[in-house]
């Protein structure tokens, strides 16, 4: 077994594993003969089978990261708080469509991801924080994409249609044109195109109360407008940080357009008092009680602080604070609100 540089030839039957991480851009590699033994974890496997076993590995990563599987989680979070809302208020709890629920606004979801970033394939490129995904870096094909993310998408459809009702379909249909149809081609033309997206990113509790439900009524939308509201400071957090990164890109997004933060931060401490404020409707609505009550409080006041936190001194630091206060605040507060609204 030799050691060859990573820029080297080589020859039938060989592998090539990185002595660097695989995302690392350089590094050299040992080569591995389809005859030579190599431990691998503990096991004795021969070059072919690691090879084999390096290409599975890398094609399920790179189509979990072009379908955003983490970032999606909370998507499908926030469809269970839907529902589970929706089936408890003024009624028991039921299970039934749950599922199928999930399962199609899974698809729908992850097709929307991949077509997302087939669109953005050449933007990627430019940024520094998404150039390694794995259509810039050139690991999953365009084509390959197109097809994967068109076909799980028009397969999420099909599930919303076929096993809830009608007015759940209409919405995951609505999310899906809203996402790419408004969203994506507006980020290059107008800071409005954050406003869209919000929509976008707000309808997945609708989607989990209409299934449960059969219609919206007026709690649910309580709900919307408190997703709707949190993408704002949690989408802005993120923009200021990599702002060079969506300005290279040609992006408009407001934190492109003010470099010194100031304006940002007091949009960060504007949109988290109305998000707050905001937060207390599910218990006008009598979804929730004291429990979460007390909760809305003090993570509504820790959101603002960190936005005020910010606005006094910009710097990525405190950017990353609001960035990571956000992304408490939402799984937690609609955490209490599902054990507060079913005990």
């Amino acid at each position: 077994m030799k050691v060859v540089p990573a820029s080297s030839g080589t020859w039938s039957g060989e592998i090539l594993v990185p002595l660097v991480p695989a995302k690392e851009s350089a590094g050299d590699r040992v080569t591995v003969p389809d005859g030579v033994s190599l431990q691998v974890g503990g096991v004795q496997v021969s070059g072919a089978e690691e090879t084999r076993r390096e290409i599975r590995s890398s094609w399920w990563s790179d189509w979990a990261e072009l379908c955003k599987v983490r970032l999606n989680s909370l998507v499908l979070y926030t469809v269970v708080v839907g529902y589970v809302s929706g089936s408890a208020w003024q009624g028991g709890w039921t299970g039934a469509g749950l599922l199928w629920t999930l399962l199609g606004t899974a698809l729908l979801a992850f097709g929307a991801s991949v077509l997302n970033q087939y669109v953005e394939r050449d933007l990627d490129a430019r940024m520094v924080r998404t150039q390694r995904r794995p259509l810039p870096a050139g690991r999953v094909r365009p084509e390959s994409a197109l097809r994967g993310g068109v076909l799980l998408a028009c397969a999420g459809l099909v599930v919303l249609v076929a096993a809830t009702p009608p007015i759940t379909a209409l919405l995951g249909a609505t999310t899906l044109a809203l996402y790419l149809g408004v969203y994506t081609p507006l980020k290059t033309r107008s800071t409005l195109n954050t406003v869209a997206g919000a929509i976008a990113g707000a309808l997945p509790p609708l989607i989990g109360w209409s299934a449960a439900r059969g219609e919206l009524e007026w709690p649910a939308w309580s709900l919307f407008l408190m997703q709707f509201l949190w993408q704002f400071p949690h989408f802005w957090a993120i923009v200021w940080l990599y702002r060079e990164d969506y300005a290279r890109a040609g992006m408009k997004m407001v934190p492109v357009l003010d470099p010194n933060g100031r304006m940002t931060g007091r949009l960060l401490v504007n949109h988290c008092l109305v998000l707050a404020a905001a937060s207390f409707s599910p218990v006008l609505t009598g979804l929730s009680g004291t429990r979460y009550l007390v909760a809305a409080v003090v993570l509504g006041a820790a959101f603002v602080l960190s936005a005020w936190w910010f606005l006094l001194s910009p710097n990525r630091a405190r950017a990353r604070l609001v960035l990571w206060t956000s992304l408490v605040y939402l799984p937690v507060l609609f955490t209490i609100l599902l054990i507060d609204g079913t005990a």
